[in-house]
Parts: C-alpha cells; structure tokens; sequence
C-alpha cells in the first residue's frame, strides 16, 4: 500500500508559506501607507480643489 502522508504535509507547507507571503505584503502596504498616506491625501485634496475650480469657470 502506498504511503501519501507526506503529500498531505507539503500541502500544508504550501499554505503556510502563502499565508506568509500575504502577511508580509499586507505589512509592507501598511508601512507604505503610514509613511506615504498624508502626502497622498494632500495630493487628493489640491486635485480636487483645482476640479472644483475648473468646474466653476
């Protein structure tokens, strides 16, 4: 009888291992984001203001 325990093993690695992937990137987007996220709102507020602008004249 063939054994296939460790098929089972490898994919819970496998999963383990994209689990890891994902919460190294969720971490790296938090950073960029408390790092990066009050430039990118000032940015969002001029665009808009200037629209606002526009769209009076």
């Amino acid at each position: 009888m063939l054994n296939f325990k460790w098929v089972k093993r490898h994919k819970g690695q496998g999963m383990v291992e994209y689990i890891l992937i994902i919460a190294v990137v969720v971490a790296i987007v938090f950073v960029a984001y408390k790092a990066l996220g009050s430039k990118v709102k000032r940015q969002f507020e001029k665009a808009t203001k200037t629209v606002g602008k526009a769209d009076k004249e």
